[in-house]
């Protein structure tokens, strides 16, 4: 290979060999942005630019938790990882910093640059910048991962055959190396937060994929049991499913079969950071009913398929969002000798945190010694390159936050009172001794199922009779990282753990703290003094980060709830602004598209619903879409004309939602209607005008009802 064919940044080799000579796809200013931020900022500054920006696009791309969808991939020093459209290099750095050599391709050079320029101190790896089906035959065919990180959904648009995405993975297999993996992270077509009332992630539109797609466009998701019946035809014997939770994109925690989310446990569902929602229902709650009716893998809103050998891990959970010195990862891993946890620091500043929270276990064992209360067994271990982790005992058995839900849900006050004692009882031995667990919440104390019990009857009695709760022989610690040499009071600690309780879930607001308050013998005053503590403490965890909800609040994309969205159809007008949509290569979406009559561009309305439009549209745009309004109507289309040159009507270049009901005349019986431009095969310039010239005339809602139950428009 010529060395004119590749180019240099940092350490970073960018292969040209197969690059067209500009992008065929560009999303604008935000990536110059981007550039910019990765050529002139360090990596520890990203977390500022997000909070200060405000903006999706920069959350996307530069946010560390992006990474965490691969960086629990068992990977060394000795393996070989391809990338398939590594973008903006969201997950490069975490690939390049666990195996050995890293190749990249991508198809934006621009992106590719942003990449090498957030990266560029890594020596093990190649971007590989063009087509995917030009740079794919020089590709190798030994590599342990291939990774389609939110790539695989786009297989229609570059593999050109019947079945793209059988046989996109079909040519991604010739490169996997025998005993390999490939890893797929994608949306859940069926994702819960997409009933809940979430757009479609690529397309911006409602029940897009729930409703298969009616609109069209390249882009397709799948369930989980169209995702395992394509790895089937495709002759994959060995497959694990996983499941990312909230979503694949900013992942904290990694649940599987072996390991499926509990009740309680899956409360984060408000993460629509690029556009706004409804929220139809709480999904939360929703969950929690799906978990009851075992139905989580179907309505998990991403998958992470793994095609390949079995894997160890089953679960993963990371506290990234933290201050750099406290951020760890919990691992539960199966062994052929049972199940293990293990906690891993996430950078070498966090080293100390996990050897200090091993030294609390054997402080707080000590302490609770002779007790009911049992601190599970813990060892800190040290990893190849030295690292400190620490594997932890699994115990199996119902955590009490599960139990105390299960009596609120019964009603059963007298009986969640009783095990609120037995916990203070408990937790209270050796309260004199100068070390403390601060974070003895319901939820870190486990009951063994079927545990001997101090009337000797244990796993004869039923799961739901409380006795077998109040009588077991030990209830498990089962974390200790937040323990302090110092001595706390329980009624402090018991606080904490009740004010958590309650602020996690509002179905718990049924429960009267101030009976526990009585019974802890707190004041007003004093519970004000442990509510700024907690503050103080959470502070003291995350430092000054924002959260992600606050990070989402701030970049203030609304959520519309069904009572706030049923008000305002009520007090809406019709809407007869025109909205331009520009297709990069990635379908039609809501950040790409503007209003010209705000954007200063000409819209010129003359006569009753006569609409002249004059648009300027860049190069690197595949599709233009133009939609007239917000309301069903009737389109008599004068002329449209890209620079200069009449389109034609009766081709195939122009395409709507609409139908025909005369000479040049569209019935659009939908709020969305939407005429769509295809630029293939057109003249490009760099800057080029879309004109078009157009009769609107709002269409009665019962004429749209009388057309479409005459089957006219589907």
């Amino acid at each position: 290979m010529s060395d004119s064919f590749i180019e240099e940044i940092g350490k970073i080799k960018l292969d040209l060999t197969h690059y067209p000579g500009e992008d065929l796809y560009c999303d604008g200013e935000i990536e110059d942005e981007l550039l910019s931020i990765a050529r002139d900022c360090a990596a520890v500054e990203y977390q500022r630019i997000i909070e200060e920006r405000k903006s999706w696009e920069v959350l996307y791309h530069l946010s560390p938790l992006r990474e965490n969808i691969v960086e629990w991939l068992p990977m060394n020093r000795a393996m070989k990882v391809l990338e398939v459209g590594s973008g903006c290099g969201a997950i490069t750095g975490a690939l390049s910093r666990r195996a050995g050599e890293v190749t990249c391709v991508e198809l934006s050079k621009k992106r590719s640059m942003i990449n090498a320029y957030r990266h560029m101190e890594a020596d093990n790896v190649t971007i590989h910048v063009g087509n995917f089906q030009d740079v794919e035959p020089d590709l190798p065919d030994d590599y342990d991962y291939i990774c389609l990180i939110g790539v695989f959904e786009y297989a229609q648009a570059y593999i050109g055959s019947a079945n793209p995405y059988d046989d996109f993975l079909r040519i991604i297999k010739k490169h996997l190396k025998p005993g390999g993996h490939i890893a797929i992270a994608i949306e859940n077509k069926f994702g819960l937060k997409y009933w809940a009332g979430c757009r479609e992630d690529h397309l911006g539109t409602y029940f897009g994929g729930i409703e298969d797609y009616p609109d069209g466009g390249v882009v397709r998701t799948f369930t989980r049991d169209g995702l395992l019946a394509i790895a089937d035809r495709c002759g994959f014997s060995e497959t694990q499913m996983y499941y990312p939770y909230p979503d694949y994109k900013f992942m904290t925690t990694l649940y599987s079969d072996k390991r499926l989310p509990k009740r309680g446990e899956l409360s984060n569902n408000m993460r629509n950071f690029d556009r706004d929602r409804i929220q139809l229902f709480d999904e939360k709650r929703v969950f929690d009913t799906i978990l009851k009716e075992n139905q989580f893998p179907l309505f998990s809103n991403s998958y992470m398929l793994l095609l390949g050998p079995a894997l160890s891990e089953e679960y993963v959970k990371y506290s990234n969002d933290r201050k750099e010195e406290f951020q760890i990862k919990t691992v539960q891993r199966g062994t052929g000798f049972g199940r293990k946890i293990e906690k891993h620091p996430l950078s070498k500043a966090a080293w100390e945190h996990i050897e200090a929270t091993a030294m609390a276990c054997e402080k707080l064992a000590k302490r609770y010694e002779g007790s009911l209360l049992e601190v599970n067994e813990c060892r800190l271990e040290r990893a190849a390159d030295g690292s400190p982790y620490i594997t932890i005992k699994f115990l199996e058995g119902r955590t009490l936050e599960e139990i105390l839900d299960e009596r609120l849900e019964q009603k059963d006050l007298e009986a969640f009172h009783l095990l609120f004692d037995e916990y203070l009882k408990r937790i209270s031995w050796g309260e004199e001794k100068e070390v403390a667990d601060y974070d003895l919440i319901f939820a870190n104390l486990l009951i063994p199922q079927g545990s001997n019990t101090r009337d000797g009857k244990g796993a004869e009695k039923e799961k739901n009779n409380i006795d077998c709760y109040l009588n077991a022989e030990k209830w498990g610690l089962i974390d200790c990282e937040w323990t302090f040499d110092k001595t706390v009071e329980t009624k402090e600690i018991a606080f904490r753990a009740l004010y958590c309780y309650l602020l996690e879930d509002e179905k718990r607001n049924g429960l009267n703290p101030d009976l526990i308050m009585n019974k802890l013998e707190i004041e007003p005053a004093e519970a004000e003094q442990y509510r700024r503590q907690e503050m103080k403490f959470q502070k003291y965890v995350t430092g000054r980060r924002l959260s992600m909800a606050e990070i989402r609040e701030a970049i203030g994309q609304p959520v519309y709830t069904l009572t706030d969205f049923c008000e305002g159809l009520r007090n809406k007008t019709a809407d007869n602004r025109i909205q331009i949509y520009e297709d990069t290569g990635k379908g039609f979406r809501e950040e790409q598209s503007f209003f010209p009559e705000e954007d200063g561009e000409q819209v010129l309305r003359t006569g009753e619903g006569t609409v002249e439009l004059s648009v300027c549209i860049p190069r690197g745009r595949s599709a233009v879409r133009i939609d007239p309004g917000s309301h069903a109507c009737v389109i008599y289309i004068r002329r449209i004309s890209w620079n200069g040159e009449e389109i034609s009507l009766k081709g195939k270049q122009l395409q709507m939602n609409g139908f025909k009901i005369g000479d040049d005349t569209y019935a659009f019986p939908t709020e969305d209607p939407n005429i769509t431009l295809s630029l293939w095969g057109l003249s490009s310039e760099e800057e080029n005008h879309l004109e078009a010239v157009m009769e609107v005339t709002a269409m009665p809602s019962e004429t749209v009802k009388h057309l479409q139950k005459r089957g006219l428009f589907n």
